[in-house]
């Protein structure tokens, strides 16, 4: 009995040892990684736990680009600012491609912009693009919202009269009515219980995402969602958000007026009209309401972390802070409304709004690509299907093309005259056919938020505090600690 025991073991060990082998020698024209086991692949090499240094340390040993294996799928890493580049400027059709997610496909089923390919992207990307276009700068007609958003929230922080508060709930309420005037040509009083719920659920998803039942869920989705946990009330939360935006697309199917859209919602009813007699239209309501998630999920938490991390660098740097509030007076010596072209005649303040997003970028994990064709990079050969994660952040910590990249340093965006420049390897929204369609939206949300703010308050610590915790909590977003701040009127700033 022992001797059948030991051929058993003997045989399992052979076979072991020949699957590695086959693995390995499968795997040779792949960029370098960490050891990969059979069926698990590499995911161990991640931990256990998410950190902001995650894939600064696999590059340091693996070079800038390297292979990571979840079971049998190849998932290859950009890292650097010229390796980026190459892959997404360089690569531009090959590497257009998104990765499925089991988790979010799961209620988007592949509709929508972000997580669509082929056909149905391209047309959700067209008109995600056009209706932007004409309701964004050029019109005024969102940048009248932001401002009075911005507005608001200037009047919220006077309320606090200088005493320490939490600025996380003003700011995301703030920046999600932006998406909803966006969205639905409205925004939603505070105190609306639909709209606190909606915000609620969007953080749901949000710190969900990249998390433990996440990835098991991705792993193996045929079990997770028959298990309970987090990611099971992130999936009602989309459910309820789902349901939330379709209430708002029947009543514009009620009462809009197909020839003046006034939001994304009337222009896409409109291209829908348009193309009733296309049969190769894609235009639906199904799209619609997913594009419509997408813009919540994506367009809220980045916007919403930027702001935070924004009030605790200057808070913590308060020469900077003094810089940018003297220029600010300058500029806008009537109290008339803040417009984004505003920032031309504000280049310190716009220098340091990119240095926030920057030193600050608060994108941990992209939204993975997928290699839609084979690819010969950096002398590796990359083949159809694989998922390429390109690593924003190490672009714009990039020692090669930042001169104090480890430091909050408005200068990397001045020149030796004090007007600002931009630089190639800022690259906070991406590159290539996928990157972020909201890009201009935050730009002007960022600088008439801030503006409006800084000209009206001096942000301090609360007293007794020298400054606040500047270290990341990490998830798919990189969020500060939480944290209270003074906002001091300027007329009795000290």
């Amino acid at each position: 009995m022992m001797k059948i025991w030991i051929f058993l073991f003997l045989l399992l060990l052979a076979l072991l040892i020949l699957l590695l082998l086959k693995q390995h020698w499968s795997r040779r024209h792949f960029p370098p990684g960490p050891p990969s086991l059979p069926v698990l692949g590499n995911i161990w090499a991640l931990g256990t736990t998410i950190h902001e240094d995650i894939f600064n340390k696999l590059a340091k040993k693996y070079g800038n680009m390297y292979t990571l294996w979840l079971g049998n799928q190849s998932v290859v890493v950009l890292s650097g600012f010229k390796t980026v580049k190459e892959g997404l400027v360089g690569h531009l059709e090959e590497f257009s491609g998104r990765a499925q997610s089991a988790f979010f496909t799961s209620r988007g089923k592949g509709r929508g912009i972000i997580f669509s390919n082929g056909h149905i992207w391209q047309e959700q990307r067209q008109i995600g693009n056009v209706s932007l276009r004409l309701l964004g700068m050029g019109t005024k007609t969102i940048e009248h919202q932001i401002g009075e958003g911005a507005q608001q929230l200037v009047e919220i922080f006077a309320h606090t009269k200088g005493q320490p508060f939490d600025p996380s709930f003003p700011f995301v309420n703030s920046v999600a009515n932006v998406i909803c005037a966006l969205s639905f040509g409205h925004q939603f009083a505070l105190e609306d219980k639909n709209f606190r719920k909606l915000v609620q659920d969007v953080n749901n998803i949000v710190r969900t995402s990249a998390g433990f039942f996440h990835l098991i869920y991705e792993a193996v989705p045929w079990l997770m969602k028959h298990l309970p946990g987090p990611h099971q009330k992130a999936l009602t939360s989309a459910e309820f958000i789902l349901s939330f935006v379709r209430q708002e697309i029947e009543r514009h199917k009620q009462y809009h007026s197909l020839h003046e859209p006034q939001d994304f919602i009337d222009f896409y009813l409109l291209q829908i009209e348009k193309s009733r007699d296309d049969l190769n239209s894609v235009y639906n309501e199904e799209n619609l309401a997913c594009c419509l998630l997408e813009f919540f999920i994506a367009g809220t938490d980045t916007t919403f972390a930027t702001l935070m991390w924004a009030l605790l660098l200057l808070s913590n740097h308060p020469n900077i802070q003094e810089k940018v509030h003297k220029e600010i007076e300058e500029v806008f010596v009537s109290s008339g409304s803040i417009s984004y072209q505003d920032r031309k005649k504000t280049p310190y303040t716009h220098a340091v709004i990119h240095e926030i997003q920057r030193a600050k970028y608060v994108v941990l994990l992209p939204i993975p690509r997928q290699s839609i064709m084979d690819v010969k990079m950096e002398g590796f050969h990359i083949p159809k299907g694989t998922i390429i994660i390109p690593d924003l952040r190490s672009v714009l910590l990039d020692p090669e093309e930042w001169e104090t990249p480890e430091e909050f340093n408005p200068n990397h965006f001045l020149d030796k005259d004090g007007n600002f420049q931009t630089r190639e390897a800022f690259l906070p929204f991406g590159a290539g056919q996928r990157a972020c369609l909201g890009e201009k939206l935050v730009r002007a949300e960022l600088y008439i938020f801030l503006t409006s703010l800084l000209k009206a308050f001096s942000f301090q610590p609360p007293e007794g505090m020298k400054e606040l915790n500047d270290k990341s909590i990490a998830s798919m977003a990189l969020h500060p600690h939480p944290y209270k701040i003074r906002a001091i009127p300027h007329h009795t700033a000290s």
